[in-house]
């Protein structure tokens, strides 16, 4: 596929994805125009309320050391409260963040996926400092797959820094790496994972 039937590819799916996002709208030519970002955390929460009515083993994954995990069943019910963290992000869609952000689109040959990347103008003055969702091409159908979303956030104050790198995969798993740092003190890093619908663990 030449490059450039893949750039119109990707120009395509943003079309998708923004159609999804907002529907069919008539816009007032007098009003400030909104960015149309991809609407991830709505996506991840429609993804919890599918699992809360699944039949799926939940598995909550802990690193305990290179060669061993600490692995524990969940209930269903219990799926909301383990992904709180995610439904507790900054949905960029919501108008105070409006001109906060930029979105890049491009095309990873390597992976075959259309990735949207939000990044903050103002990295300081944000919580998000990255969001990137990545996006399957279907041809033939009216529906392209999203497969992932990666984001990491940064919650720094005076006396500690906290950053987080935070992945859904899509109607399989998601995970949380925390990395703490306090002034004088080793950094400390941890990890968690819960699954609900892989093939392989």
């Amino acid at each position: 596929m030449s490059t450039t039937r893949k750039l119109m590819q990707a120009g395509f799916v943003l079309g998708l994805v923004i159609v999804f996002a907002w529907g069919c709208k008539n816009e007032d030519k007098q009003t400030e125009p909104k960015d149309q970002f991809f609407p991830a955390i709505p996506y991840i929460k429609s993804q919890i309320a599918k699992v809360d009515t699944s039949l799926y083993s939940i598995m909550r994954i802990v690193p305990v050391d290179s060669a061993h995990n600490d692995t524990t069943y969940l209930r269903r019910e219990q799926f909301k409260d383990a992904a709180s963290e995610f439904l507790a992000l900054p949905d960029l869609t919501q108008p105070e963040y409006n001109g906060r952000f930029t979105e890049q689109n491009t095309f990873d040959e390597s992976l075959g996926r259309v990735v949207m990347i939000y990044s903050p103008k103002d990295a300081k003055k944000e919580e998000v400092q990255r969001q990137e969702v990545l996006i399957k091409p279907q041809p033939g159908t009216s529906e392209d797959q999203v497969t992932s979303i990666f984001i990491n956030i940064n919650q720094s104050n005076k006396d500690s820094s906290i950053e987080k790198k935070m992945l859904w995969q899509v109607d399989e798993s998601f995970q949380v790496t925390t990395i703490k740092q306090y002034p004088g003190k080793p950094e400390v890093t941890s990890t968690y994972k819960v699954s609900w619908n892989e093939s392989e663990l």
